[in-house]
């Protein structure tokens, strides 16, 4: 039976400076309706995306969500030219007894059946399991597409902890069981993930860059990462690129205009919180304390020249009313 295990230690400094998205972030999550409505229209920019070679695709869901949630993004990806399935457990539940080895048997079983290997799409606790099979096994799997999914941070760095301890009766901060969801991958690996999420952190979804991982940005919420269009864009592009040959996303022309430019790496990424800005604003005041005792005058306050220019205009103006 197969195990999920890691062998890099959990940079616990990182993940308690990760934080869940705010309420704002939270309430935004109700753009997934535009989102699909964008993607519907967006569809004849959608079929220009280079067809796929055939390759098997497994596709997992998110917490407490259906092979339903990814129905949208298999039927593109299927159009694309690949045998695309789905994860065919129900809701996901969190790892259960029986979850994974059910995952491994179906990797396996997909492997044998096209005689290729399987590139796996995994969406937020889908990409968590994505990214365990393809450490356990790199021999049956080509590719991990995660999206939105919180490998990289706290365990409760995201909105959905309550949920996901009360779905799978495990506690969130179980720190052997987030370890074995961790660890570098063999395999080229894509994080997308969007700034604007409003379940899980964003610094939680930032990988380190190297030869065979990248990170992608987009505009999205958590519930659209699989409706929105740029991100069946984005995923349609990775998953077509050659076995033995991967490269990364290039942002050029109008992809430029439609994927910010991603975050440069999962250190860096996690240290931008609250904590960190606090930290900036005590050096602040300490400055502004020392040149105080130092005798040091304060700097004069300059107007703006627009202030200047609007004052001698309504002066102007005052003026002509008063010739007339």
């Amino acid at each position: 039976m197969n195990t999920i295990t890691s062998d890099s230690p959990t940079d616990r400094t990182a993940q308690r400076a990760v934080t869940p998205p705010s309420r704002l972030l939270q309430l935004l999550e109700g753009r997934v309706l535009w989102e699909l409505g964008a993607t519907v229209s967006a569809w004849p920019w959608l079929a220009r995306v280079p067809k796929g070679d055939g390759h098997p695709v497994l596709v997992l869901p998110g917490l407490v969500a259906s092979d339903l949630s990814t129905r949208l993004l298999r039927g593109y990806l299927r159009e694309r030219g690949y045998y695309v399935h789905g994860w065919k457990q129900g809701r996901n539940l969190g790892l259960r007894k029986g979850v994974e080895q059910a995952m491994f048997d179906r990797l396996e079983a997909l492997h044998e059946k096209h005689g290729r290997k399987v590139s796996i799409v995994g969406w937020s606790l889908g990409g968590l399991y994505a990214r365990v099979l393809a450490k356990q096994r790199p021999d049956l799997v080509r590719s991990v597409i995660t999206l939105g999914s919180p490998f990289a941070g706290s365990p409760r760095s995201t909105n959905a902890w309550r949920v996901y301890e009360w779905a799978s009766g495990q506690k969130s901060d179980d720190p052997r069981a987030h370890e074995r969801l961790r660890g570098e991958l063999a395999v080229p690996a894509t994080s997308i993930y969007s700034r604007t999420d409003g379940i899980v952190a964003w610094p939680s979804s930032i990988d380190e860059v190297g030869p065979i991982s990248e990170n992608i940005e987009v505009v999205a919420s958590h519930l659209g990462l699989g409706v929105n269009p740029a991100v069946l864009y984005a995923v349609a592009d990775r998953l077509a690129q050659p076995e033995d040959a991967w490269r990364p996303f290039v942002r050029t022309g109008l992809r430029a205009m439609v994927y910010p430019k991603p975050a440069a790496g999962g250190r860096r990424a996690t240290t931008f919180n609250a904590s960190s800005r606090g930290r900036r604003s005590n050096r602040r005041r300490s400055h502004s304390r020392n040149r105080r005792a130092r005798g040091s005058p304060r700097r004069p306050e300059v107007r703006p020249e627009r202030w200047r220019i609007r004052r001698a205009w309504r002066r102007g103006l005052r003026e002509r009313s008063t010739s007339w």
